[in-house]
């Protein structure tokens, strides 16, 4: 793909608000859209983040009402829920080391680097990620990065509502990554963002500490499910060089 058709890709997304009940719509195209959006960049490569598909037309019908009504989920032929799961850190920690354990064992020529790997999910990331029930630990983690930060360039932000808003930020760049690859499959989304996220969650009885990110809708596209033309402001207000 060259520059002008990601253009094309790009221009042609819109969100649909209505979608076309009578058209096919092919499933797998969803799933090979989710396997895309897993390989979205992400902090750290944790990959803190669940995708879970709404398919069934009772689960569908009861989130769509949880979803306010709004016509993008009342008519969606499918739902993608885009879950951020920061509470399994330990375990994706465990196995990004594992994994780099493997690879440098079957690679010893490059065991060397093993060690970096080693420190920065053995270490770092903990240090990172863990939160205790009062949040002390996080007030240390801002002295540490203070007391450090006269001497070096420091990330800041270590408070959990900072790790929350990092968890977040992967998890929509995850989103757009599948919102794309659907358009290029020729099915059109939406993403929602006005639900109610603890009758969502009871409902479909997702894991404790999950946050949903976003609720994404699928289906056929329509012309009447765009309500208006595209508005943007100004590149020049919002596109800045230094």
């Amino acid at each position: 793909m060259d520059g002008k058709e990601f253009d094309a890709l790009v221009r042609s997304r819109r969100s649909m608000r209505i979608y076309d009940q009578e058209q096919p719509f092919d499933g797998l195209a969803v799933q090979r859209s989710l396997e895309r959006a897993v390989l979205a960049p992400n902090s750290s490569n944790m990959q803190l983040w669940e995708f879970y598909r709404v398919r069934d037309k009772e689960k569908l019908r009861v989130v769509a009402k949880y979803c306010m009504g709004q016509k993008a989920a009342t008519t969606a032929r499918e739902m993608v829920l885009v879950v951020v799961r920061r509470n399994l850190w330990k375990k994706h920690s465990r196995f990004m080391l594992q994994h780099y354990e493997q690879y440098y064992k079957e690679h010893p020529e490059q065991s060397h680097r093993l060690n970096r790997f080693k420190k920065y999910y053995g270490r770092m990331m903990p240090m990172y990620y863990f939160q205790d029930w009062f949040g002390l630990w996080g007030r240390v983690r801002q002295l540490i990065v203070l007391f450090a930060s006269f001497s070096r360039p420091v990330v800041w932000q270590v408070r959990k509502q900072d790790l929350r808003v990092v968890c977040h930020k992967s998890a929509a760049l995850a989103a757009q990554t599948f919102m794309l690859s659907m358009q290029a499959e020729g099915y059109s989304t939406c993403p929602m963002e006005g639900f109610d996220s603890k009758k969502v969650k009871r409902y479909l009885n997702l894991p404790k500490g999950s946050e949903i990110n976003m609720i994404i809708s699928c289906g056929p596209p329509t012309k009447e499910g765009i309500y208006n033309e595209r508005i943007r402001v100004p590149n020049e207000s919002v596109i800045r060089e230094l």
